[in-house]
């Protein structure tokens, strides 16, 4: 199957015109852990770029579960790789995915997903169903071309994941996919208070006034 055959068929949910290389694969996986038995949720692998990866960290162990909205990557990612859990869906109905697999949140989030191509509602609600599917020590990763990273959709993203996470690193640029893209490492995530809104402000607040504060 032609990657930019697919591309051309549907770039809002493509995304690109080549799959991301080796390199970019190890880069945006390196939070999955290589002992235990975690349950990792993959979002928009298209054709196994990062699957494959996934599936070597994990050697046998824990559970893979790949979200993919695209029915021909979704297929030919079931036959390749038998022991991943494919589903084919969209990625603002994550809940729902995994409560029909009896799972209630997950260890890690590697994400594919072309963000730069959504709107901000879409971004918005995506990130929102990944939240909500994470346990506070979960970790998720997803990642930005160089070239765009400055664009208003990647910087807006940017935005939206250091207001819903304690902490997001930039990781190196690799320098080795085309093109080139660095990784974000996003962990501890911001859960709303009761009237569901994100209390980023406050946190920020609160952590300046005790530094403020006399010993």
């Amino acid at each position: 199957m032609s990657f930019f055959l697919e591309f051309v068929r549907n770039p809002m949910t493509v995304g690109a015109v080549l799959p991301s290389g080796s390199a970019l694969g190890k880069a945006a996986t390196a939070a999955v852990p290589l002992t235990g038995c975690p349950t990792v949720l993959e979002l928009g692998p298209g054709t196994g770029a990062f699957t494959r990866t996934i599936q070597q960290r994990l050697a046998g162990s824990g559970r893979h579960i790949a979200v993919e909205v695209n029915p021909r990557f979704a297929r030919q990612l079931a036959a390749l790789y038998p022991a991943v859990d494919v589903a084919i869906a969209d990625a603002i109905s994550l809940r729902e995915v995994l409560t029909q697999r009896s799972v209630d949140q997950v260890d890690v989030v590697v994400s594919g997903l072309p963000w730069a191509a959504f709107d901000e509602k879409s971004q918005h609600d995506v990130l929102s169903e990944v939240l909500a599917v994470m346990h506070p020590g979960a970790v998720f990763t997803t990642f930005a071309y160089v070239h765009a990273r400055w664009a208003p959709p990647a910087l807006r993203m940017l935005r939206s994941l250091r207001s819903r996470f304690e902490e997001v690193v930039v990781g190196r640029t690799v320098w080795a996919n085309v093109p080139p893209a660095m990784v974000y490492y996003c962990r501890r995530p911001i859960g709303p208070d009761e009237n569901g809104r994100r209390p980023m402000i406050a946190v920020r607040a609160k952590r300046q006034a005790e530094m403020q504060a006399p010993v």
